[in-house]
């Protein structure tokens, strides 16, 4: 897993905070359609996930991806199911408000399952950015 798991690390991080009341913190793991009906019953969706884009470790570039199409192609190969979830969505006719936060990462050559210590520096940024956002829409 890695740094490509660095969403799921925010995951538990967010899960160690005091969220606020009508939030709810979800590991999605790789997606799918398990998650089908925690997606439609939200007004909002932050997803959080890793991106192989070349730039800097940690980098969150931030995105408001309509269809499954204006997902950066760059994002790692788990998440052609969250893309069909998406467009899934759109056909129920029944879409959140979604956020991605793609974390920039860069490729290891050998399978870890930790994080980078870059990366594991960079889980508290990310998570406070999130709740920043989150603070702001409600």
């Amino acid at each position: 897993m890695g740094d490509e798991g660095v969403g799921v690390r925010v995951a538990q991080y967010l899960f160690s905070q005091k969220l606020p009341e009508g939030v709810t913190c979800l590991d999605g793991g790789t997606g799918g359609f398990h998650l089908l009906e925690h997606l439609q019953e939200a007004d909002t969706v932050f997803l959080i996930d890793a991106i192989n884009d070349g730039q800097h470790p940690g980098t969150i570039t931030v995105l408001t991806p309509r269809y499954s199409k204006d997902y950066p192609a760059t994002l790692t190969a788990h998440d052609i199911g969250l893309k069909d979830l998406i467009d899934s969505l759109y056909l129920l006719g029944k879409v959140p408000n979604i956020r991605l936060f793609a974390v920039s990462i860069k490729l290891q050559s050998e399978p870890v399952m930790e994080l980078s210590a870059e990366m594991d520096k960079a889980v508290p940024r990310i998570a406070d950015q999130i709740l920043k956002e989150t603070l702001q829409r409600i």
